[in-house]
């Protein structure tokens, strides 16, 4: 469990959008931006090959790009989007600093080729708040969305100024113009409560009575890291009747709460889906598990809390040469016409084997019940190689399940790969793909890694965005881009 020092706390804020104003981080960042190269760079291992277990990872065509300008300086947590009505046409969005050109901390990336080459441009910060906490998702007619955090004097006790809220911006042109930020909720002239770590889903189902809502569910700390029983966490939901113009007023629909201290007893994580038939689906993580709600009328209300499965170890994990990694749950509804339709998927980490691995249940009845769980990953078991940040998405086209995720199975020290993980039959079992066109890299724990990694799918394109660091230790975002035949484990 993280617990804030002067050491660490820099790392937390950088969660949140590293934001210059926070003196801490600021000194961190500087001293670790401005040591000699020898002193800066941590002494790893040499990369080995495990030669004891087989890797059982595929190799197949896949294209890699480097998605962040050359000249940035760190670039992570991500987040891709591909447009239905144009799969060449992906977004994606980040924090980066560093970056010449800007001194805004949010960037959207745009490609109109299918990830062969990005353009960047700044997220509007007029109010000059921190952002952080990117997610970028597409309306069925290829509106996009990039929603995010935004927040201002949180790390001060006496700031001049203060707000905290999430926001977002629409695009009607596959992300090369953003309208003005709309608030999903915003609090003014106040640093409580604090609004953390936003989810957005939109429903694409033209038959669904709630064709074109949007919805966004999150985390509110009453007083970010309190130690008081009397400050908690609550998952709240906010829902949009007109693409993200605006929004309706926030509810609460976590019936438990948890701790205001940022780690394994708050609850966190709240990613929404959407059903077939435009049921609203939430799940998080907490003390109790993994819990899910749902609503019947288009998040107009929630029911009871569910716990529907247990979490080993909790969700805030510990991975050598990372600051802080979660394993937090990601819900994704099948909505193809295959035999799994409106199949409910949630993908998450734990450590129920001694390490961490990625695990997948299923539900073919609307989360009534599930079923056990799916190891992911296909290393030896138990072999004390760890997996994290996995992301998943469903092709609405075929079905298939994409889980994204970080891999050192065939590493050593903190050396880090990429592994597509797919499933054609319904979550029963998965193929494992090797990133391999990319370096195995050394992390470096005071660095912020950020927390999450991104993915999305489209008839039978798998979009993949991530963080890696470079040789010269810089932080960059990159794609990789697999073709797949819909349907199956071989790409065109």
């Amino acid at each position: 469990m993280w617990h804030p020092s002067p050491g660490l706390i820099f790392n937390r804020c950088c969660r949140l959008a590293l934001i210059p104003l926070c003196a801490v981080w600021c000194a961190a960042y500087t001293i670790d931006c401005t040591l000699p190269r020898a002193l800066a760079e941590p002494q790893q291992p040499s990369l080995a090959q495990d030669t004891n277990a087989p890797s059982q990872r595929r190799s197949v065509p896949h294209r890699l790009q480097q998605v962040s300008p050359t000249s940035a300086r760190s670039a992570v947590e991500v987040s891709i989007g591909i447009n239905p009505q144009n799969p060449d046409n992906l977004i994606a969005a980040a924090i980066m600093r560093g970056y010449p050109d800007a001194t805004e901390p949010n960037f959207t990336f745009r490609s109109t080729d299918g990830g062969q080459s990005w353009e960047t441009q700044a997220t509007a910060n007029p109010d000059a708040r921190t952002q952080g906490d990117d997610v970028v998702v597409f309306a069925q007619d290829g509106t996009a969305i990039h929603g995010f955090i935004s927040f201002k004097g949180l790390w001060e006790q006496q700031p001049k100024q203060a707000a905290s809220g999430i926001v977002i911006n629409r695009s009607p042109d596959g992300g090369a113009s953003w309208n003005e930020a709309v608030a999903v909720i915003d609090h003014l002239n106040s640093r409580t409560p604090m609004e953390d770590k936003p989810w957005f889903a939109f429903d694409r189902n033209p038959h669904s009575p709630h064709f074109d809502n949007l919805y966004c569910s999150w985390t509110r700390f009453d007083v970010y890291n309190s130690p008081d029983p009397q400050d908690t966490t609550q998952i709240l939901f906010a829902r949009s009747l007109d693409q993200g113009r605006t929004f309706q007023p926030v509810i609460r629909i976590s019936d438990q709460p948890g701790s205001c201290i940022d780690g394994d007893n708050a609850v966190e994580g709240a990613v929404p889906c959407v059903g077939v038939d435009g049921r609203v689906y939430v799940a998080w993580a907490g003390p109790r598990g993994i819990e899910l709600d749902m609503s019947t009328d288009g998040g107009q209300s929630f029911g009871k809390d569910r716990v529907i499965s247990e979490f080993v170890g909790g969700w805030d994990h510990e991975v050598e040469g990372i600051g802080r990694a979660n394993g937090m749950p990601v819900t994704a509804v099948d909505h193809s016409s295959g035999p799994f339709r409106g199949s409910l998927y949630i993908n998450w980490i734990d450590e129920k084997n001694g390490d961490k691995d990625v695990f997948l249940i299923s539900s073919r009845d609307g989360g009534q019940t599930w079923s056990g769980r799916t190891r992911v990953n296909n290393d030896a078991l138990r072999n004390g190689r760890d997996q994290f940040f996995t992301w998943m998405s469903v092709d609405p086209a075929d079905g298939a399940i994409n889980i994204a995720f970080y891999d050192r199975r065939d590493t050593t020290g903190t050396y880090t790969e990429l592994t597509l993980a797919r499933s054609i039959d319904g979550g029963r079992s998965f193929t494992n793909y090797a990133v391999d066109q990319l370096e195995a890299f050394a992390c470096r724990e005071n660095a912020f890694f950020g927390d999450y990694l991104g993915i999305d799918s489209q008839q039978g394109r798998v979009a993949i965005a991530f963080m890696h660091f470079l040789k010269d230790q810089r932080l960059a975002v990159s794609s990789a881009i697999f073709d797949f035949v819909p349907g199956k484990l071989d790409v065109r």
